[in-house]
């Protein structure tokens, strides 16, 4: 497979485009938790299609929650992390199926909702009021395995439940990072099976999982510097525009 021919018909600048996302969408995940996830389709889509980007995201994200844990090594809460993943494992490949099932205007409604949705989803996810057990835990991760196969941008949920589990700050990120890794082992094994890992899956996710690798650390440099109520509204305006545009161009084209 020659990767580099999944880079045709895309231009330098357009590459380059794609670089600088990819590495402020890294900062962010790096200081948030979540959000490369949300950020990475809005420059993706209208490039290469919706159809792409869940199996180029799985890939990308080795990179990017490996960089994460070695950024907050020391801070996993190895026990949840495990609760989560054998809670998601099986629902993980099954909603990753799903997606290959999916037509391309599928793919961005579904895409899309899950973008507007993720700010709502912020919001509850820091009242820790609620908390919930490792039972809780584990049955809530059954479906969160559902959302995480077969869409992208699902992190906020992902925080949510660890947050209610008791877990906060740093513990919260680098959990969510091993866990991440998990998930995206099982989803790229069933995208591979399915056959939708191409040239230009595997080209765009080696670009983004390379430029991604320094985010978590200039996250760290800049976490008692950076405002998080800048980089969240950033974030929130950014995930629901381009959440909206990609469910209008859906509906254009199941309509037209």
């Amino acid at each position: 497979m020659n990767i580099l021919a999944g880079f045709a018909d895309i231009s330098l600048g357009q590459l380059l485009l794609v670089a600088c996302i990819a590495l402020f969408a890294s900062v962010v995940g790096g200081l948030a938790g979540y959000g490369t996830g949300a950020l990475i389709p809005l420059v993706l889509v209208p490039l290469i299609g919706a159809e792409p980007v869940v199996p180029i995201i799985a890939i990308s994200s080795i990179f990017t929650n490996l960089s994460r844990f070695a950024a907050y090594a020391g801070y996993i809460d190895r026990r949840r992390a495990l609760i989560v993943i054998a809670g998601a494992a099986l629902t993980t490949a099954l909603g990753a199926y799903g997606y290959t099932l999916l037509t391309s205007a599928g793919v961005a409604l579904v895409i899309g909702t899950m973008l507007i949705a993720s700010v709502p989803l912020r919001r509850p996810a820091k009242r820790r009021d609620l908390g919930i057990g490792d039972a809780g835990l584990a049955a809530s991760s059954v479906g969160y395995g559902v959302v995480v196969g077969g869409t992208s941008g699902s992190g906020v949920i992902l925080l949510a439940l660890l947050m209610a589990a008791g877990l906060e700050g740093a513990a919260v990120i680098a959990t969510d990072a091993v866990i991440s890794v998990a998930t995206s082992i099982i989803k790229i094994s069933v995208f591979g099976l399915a056959g939708v890992i191409t040239a230009q899956v595997l080209a765009f996710a080696l670009l983004i999982g390379a430029i991604s690798i320094p985010g978590a650390f200039l996250a760290r440099a800049f976490v008692e510097r950076m405002p998080v109520r800048i980089h969240t509204a950033i974030l929130d305006v950014a995930v629901i525009a381009g959440g909206l545009v990609m469910i209008s161009a859906a509906l254009r084209s199941l309509f037209s």
